[in-house]
């Protein structure tokens, strides 16, 4: 069922609403990290002012460009391990419109349910934002002290988070956020392996940032897939 799901998932793949989501992933990403970046930059060098008196060599006036260039090529090397959560938690406040397109094209029969409020997809976004920036700075102890489980590690973390995360996105869809929790608990084997399926091009360049598209749309056809075997699925 999960192959299954994830193959309908990018026979989809040319949808515009795909494209849309992903494409306002990747732009708000962009501008998001270089308004960090920006401020970083400029708070760094109102810290540490104009000119800066050390012992022995007197007064230093090139002191704040060099901690602010040096701030902003520490914050372009961290960008490479923002990029992924950041994206993901951005496209997720848009990913409804992914699971509405699936819906549309494969699932015509079912009644239309309302959109998600953008402040709840927001708070939604910055909610995975955290666990999954939390999640992998704690796993970096692991990394270190099991260096050649660090791969499983990384996955099965990662999955976990990633299909908790986008079972709930399109189970509250239907049955409310209460309601997909439990069934989140009931069938938490299947989600956690069509999780890790989604986690294993976390580790890929660009591949990753298809992630939350493709991970929303598989976890559209799993939902209804399980919702086969369990009718509380579908019924709030």
């Amino acid at each position: 069922m999960i192959l299954t799901a994830f193959f309908r998932a990018l026979g989809q793949a040319h949808d515009p609403r795909f494209r849309k989501v992903l494409l306002l992933g990747i732009g708000l990403t962009f501008l998001l990290l270089a308004a960090i970046y920006t401020i970083v930059f400029f708070l760094v060098g109102w810290l540490v002012g104009d000119s800066v008196t050390l012992p022995l060599i007197g007064t230093v006036t090139w002191v704040d460009s060099l901690l602010g260039w040096g701030s902003l090529v520490m914050m372009m090397g961290l960008s490479v391990f923002l990029m992924i959560p950041v994206a993901a938690a951005i496209s997720s406040m848009f990913l409804d419109q992914v699971a509405e397109a699936v819906e549309e094209v494969h699932y015509p029969e079912l009644p239309r349910v309302e959109p998600v409020p953008f402040v709840d997809g927001f708070v939604d976004g910055l909610g995975m934002l955290g666990v999954l920036v939390l999640a992998n700075i704690l796993a970096l102890a692991l990394y270190l002290l099991f260096p050649p489980l660090a791969p499983f590690i990384f996955y099965l973390m990662n999955g976990y988070l990633l299909g908790r995360e986008y079972f709930t996105l399109v189970a509250m869809r239907r049955i409310g956020r209460g309601n997909a929790k439990l069934a989140r608990k009931r069938h938490v084997a299947t989600i956690w392996a069509a999780g890790t399926l989604m986690a294993i091009p976390l580790s890929v360049p660009i591949l990753n940032l298809l992630v939350p598209i493709f991970g929303a749309a598989t976890f559209t056809h799993v939902y209804y897939g399980l919702a086969r075997k369990d009718p509380r699925l579908l019924t709030a």
